[in-house]
Order: C-alpha cells, then sequence, then structure tokens
C-alpha cells in the first residue's frame, strides 16, 4: 500500500539516492526496487555465472561425480585458506 500511495517519491529516492526498496506483502518480501545500473549489472553477473556454470559443466561431462567433487573441494579449501 505504500508503495502505491508514494510510487513518485519512491522512485525519486531509488533514481537519484541510490536508495534500494524492500517491497513486501503479509510482512514476507516479494520484491525490490533498485535503480537501473544496478539492474543490468545484476543481470550481466547472472548472464556471466550462467556462461561459466555451462562451460565447467561442459569441461567435466565425462568426469565422474565423486572425482569433481574431490576437485571442488580442493578448491574450496585453498580458497578459504588465502
Amino acid at each position: 500500500m505504500t508503495v502505491r500511495q508514494n510510487l513518485g517519491e519512491l522512485l525519486n529516492g531509488i533514481q537519484y539516492g541510490h536508495d534500494q526498496i524492500v517491497i513486501t506483502k503479509g510482512g514476507k518480501p516479494v520484491a525490490a526496487m533498485i535503480d537501473a545500473a544496478l539492474f543490468e549489472k545484476i543481470c550481466l553477473m547472472k548472464r556471466e555465472f550462467a556462461r561459466l556454470t555451462d562451460e565447467l559443466a561442459a569441461t567435466y561431462q565425462w568426469v565422474a561425480a565423486d572425482s569433481a567433487q574431490g576437485e571442488i573441494d580442493a578448491a574450496v579449501r585453498i580458497a578459504r585458506k588465502a
């Protein structure tokens, strides 16, 4: 209800003040309002993540799952130490 009543003001805050707003329904978050530049960055990151996971899937398609999991676990251990 607040969003409907104050949409113009909220949009100005997002566009010029770089505010971020979480919209709730029944006390639960259902959506967010963010500025267009941040939205574009998120979309770019999602596309890049999909590309990387597709590339990894193709690279490891012939590797047994337990062997691949062992490599992943080792890489995670190394990354956490750094």
